[in-house]
């Protein structure tokens, strides 16, 4: 079903992909036209601005020509002026020219008047075509910009449909090929487990066989050998030797190693919390330094100091009972006399807790009178006095239960065998319930710490010492939730194995028979060391004379096959000399053969220039009686060479043909540069573009390198602070440290005193 959803999600997205490539093959068709059509209005514009720039030119010359005619008409206007008075001296005299001078004037003032409506109508048609091209031009700008703005929504929009499209179709993709390997590999399972159901079969049916005789055979070995069952008696069955299973004492020895990791663990961590409290006695709420401790911190301090005399031996009596647990023994409870010893440790170190549990509550009373103490701190003092309680009950209670499992091994009728799997589940239960009180604890530690760091009176000691006692709180916690863990875990192993023993019995029921048997497996392996002792091993004799055959064979053969390598090696050796002088052979032929084509190159060259330098004998002769004619460069006027000088007329139509070429190409060259300036224009513009670009990326990098720097900045700064709080740490800690190995020492010292004493006591008990 799971298949047929994503084939039908995949004709879906497929069907859906090929709709919007459709869509997004008529939007790359819409923005190629409409770049086209952009491309062309570009050109058109260029074209306007070509004809704009050709009529301001014919504008210039004009005013320049209306300029020039002006200044002419204000002569002649001047020479008319001076000619009047003149005219009313002589007029009888100048009446010829008086008449001549007024047909100039008229004349004058018709051309003039045509020049200035020749420019009146100049400018009209200038300024139309003017307005003309700039609107053109503003339309043509709107529509390039309309048109450039719809092709980058269109190419966004392409772009994006592009990278969805890519993405659903490596998503897919991805799933196809991830169900593809899925199915290969289920098939590949029911193949393998076709295949071993068939061997499953087939060992079944041979096993089913080899049992069916194998019955056969016992039943007929019981009926012929056995005189009476011994087993339907327990009192019988216990005197028969059990199969002694090495695997079972193998993993009990390794579940008692890692009890044993997990005791000291524990152990480590009550010392640390006791020693630790110990000296929070000496300092808070008032330190011993400077006042002297209420008499019931010093008595409190005291019981604290004995801590190691009750926790020591735990470890001691867990050690042990590991080395009770070899491989030549049987590990069940009747047999685990050790046990007993840890049962007895673990009651003395119950009693050293019930007889300081008054002094720490009456302490956590006495913190609460304390002027100093607020009312959150005397809250989580009332937490921590009920949290102690709990925890002694807790241990009380797995004190029992311990005690509980070592009756077997001194009493065989304090315990019976169908109560341990109930006693078992509930140490697991007191071990949980233990972990879960200390993680009470050490909350609420922790809570009250920072309530004692923030007073005003709160010394480095202290929040030293409240540091050390929460990292011992920490360990204890830990150390109490792998214990929990580690019964629960190995619970239904240690269940099981309890009931181990001889064959239909239901267990040991004293030491004496496990030792019995014991002492049967002893002697029971003995005897199959001494009947499986190996055989000394010899070669027979026909084999020997083979062996020593083969031996002389291979011998000579190694000799002449170590001749033979010889042999080719001096061969190798003189081909590789051949090799070399042949190869100084070739070098020297190549370089020969370089040289003779050097030569023969070099002759056939001087030969050709010989040739080139003499005229053959069937040259024309009209070739030198051409006239030559040279023609000179671009601006230079044609000239014949044989010495006939053009008249007036000719020579004025080559000047002016000359001319008129020359202005050809000028107008040629200027339409090149200016069409070469604008394209020049275009670019400066892209360039100032990039410009701006280049400097606003610069200046947002700019900004970028400063953030950059004042994080950096920052977390230097940050790095040297943490940097001197952790050396600060350091030195109290090392401090700290210094003081517990001299309050160890102390104790060590103190202990071996005690030792000795006990031992001198003892002594003298003993002489009396």
């Amino acid at each position: 079903m799971a298949s047929a959803e994503l084939q039908g999600k995949y004709q879906k997205l497929a069907q859906e992909y090929s709709k919007l490539r459709a869509q997004n093959q008529v939007l790359k068709k819409g923005v190629v036209d409409e770049q086209a059509s952009s491309a062309a209005l570009k050109e058109q514009l260029k074209m306007k601005d070509q004809s704009l720039r050709k009529l301001q030119q014919e504008m210039d010359s004009l005013t320049f020509r209306n300029l020039q005619l002006a200044r002419r008409v204000e002569l002649l206007q001047e020479e008319l002026a001076l000619s009047e008075p003149r005219g009313k001296k002589n007029k009888k005299s100048g009446d010829a020219s008086s008449q001549l001078s007024q047909e100039q004037k008229s004349v004058f003032d018709e051309d003039l008047q045509k020049k200035i409506e020749e420019n009146e109508r100049l400018h009209i048609q200038f300024f139309e075509a003017d307005e003309q091209h700039r609107h053109v031009e503003a339309e043509l700008r709107g529509r390039l910009a309309t048109l450039e703005a719809e092709a980058a929504q269109h190419q966004a929009v392409v772009d994006g449909l592009t990278r969805r499209y890519m993405d659903t179709i490596e998503r897919l993709q991805s799933d196809k090929a991830r169900l593809e390997v899925k199915s290969q590999t289920l098939e590949k399972e029911a193949k393998e487990c076709r295949l071993r159901t068939e061997e499953c079969q087939l060992q079944l049916k041979n096993l089913h066989e080899d049992l069916s005789g194998r019955l056969e055979d016992s039943l007929s070995v019981i009926s012929e050998k056995v005189p009476f069952n011994d087993t339907k008696y327990s009192q019988y069955n216990a005197l028969n030797v059990p199969l002694h299973n090495r695997r079972h004492q193998l993993k009990m020895r390794d579940l008692a190693g890692q009890a044993l990791a997990l005791v000291q663990d524990l152990v480590t961590a009550l010392l640390n919390f006791h020693t630790y409290t110990e000296q929070r006695t000496q300092i808070f709420p008032v330190d011993s330094a400077i006042d002297a401790v209420s008499p019931l911190n010093q008595k409190f301090s005291r019981h604290l100091h004995e801590n190691a005399s009750y926790v020591r031996p735990l470890e001691e009596g867990m050690l042990q009972v590991f080395e009770s647990v070899t491989e030549n023994t049987v590990t069940v409870l009747e047999t685990t006399v050790k046990l007993k010893t840890f049962s007895e440790h673990l009651t003395s170190y119950m009693c050293f807790l019930r007889k300081i549990l008054p002094y720490q509550l009456k302490s956590l009373e006495e913190e609460c009178e304390s002027p100093l103490c607020t009312p959150a701190l005397t809250a989580r003092n009332l937490e921590l006095s009920q949290d102690m309680r709990k925890m002694t009950a807790v241990l009380e209670k797995l004190r029992t239960y311990v005690a509980l499992l070592a009756l077997p091994s001194t009493e065989p009728d304090g315990l019976l065998q169908t109560n341990y799997s109930s006693i078992l589940t509930h140490v697991g239960a007191a071990l949980h319930g233990f972990h879960d009180v200390m993680k009470d604890i050490s909350k609420r530690y922790s809570q009250k710490a920072a309530l004692e760091h923030e007073l005003p009176t709160a010394t480095q000691k202290l929040v030293t010492t409240n540091d050390c006692i929460l990292s011992s709180l920490v360990a204890l916690t830990s150390a109490a939730g792998k214990m929990a863990s580690f019964f629960s875990n190995n619970v239904g192993y240690l269940t099981a194995s309890l009931s181990y023993g001889p064959r239909a019995a239901s267990g040991f029921t004293s030491p004496r028979a496990a030792e019995c048997m014991l002492r049967y497996k002893q002697k029971a392996a003995a005897y199959v060391q001494a009947v499986r002792k190996p055989l000394v091993e010899s070669v027979p004799y026909a084999e020997a004379l083979a062996n020593r055959r083969v031996l002389l064979s291979s011998t000579e053969s190694r000799e002449g096959l170590a001749q033979q390598v010889q042999q080719s090696l001096e061969k190798i050796s003189k081909l590789e000399q051949e090799k070399e002088h042949w190869m100084l052979e070739a070098q020297l032929a190549k370089v020969k053969l370089e040289r003779g084509t050097q030569r023969l190159a070099d002759t056939l060259r001087s030969g050709g220039q010989q040739e080139g330098a003499a005229p053959g004998p069937g040259a024309p002769a009209h070739a030198h009686a051409e006239p030559a004619q040279q023609s000179a460069s671009v601006g230079m006027v044609t000239r014949t060479s044989d010495g006939e000088v053009p008249d007036a007329e000719s020579r004025e139509d080559l000047i002016k043909n000359h001319y008129m070429a020359r202005i050809a190409e000028l107008t040629s060259q200027l339409q090149v540069a200016d069409s070469k300036s604008v394209h020049f224009y275009a670019e400066c513009r892209a360039l100032s573009k990039r410009l701006a670009l280049a400097e606003r990326s610069k200046d947002s990098l700019t900004e970028e390198m400063r953030l950059a720097s004042q994080s950096v900045s920052r977390l230097q700064d940050e790095l040297t602070t943490t940097k001197r709080s952790y050396e600060d740490q350091l030195s109290m800690m090392s401090d700290h440290l210094c003081s517990m190995n001299e309050t160890l020492s102390r104790q060590r010292e103190e202990i071996d005193t005690l030792k000795l004493c006990s031992r001198g006591n003892s002594k003298k008990n003993k002489s009396r």
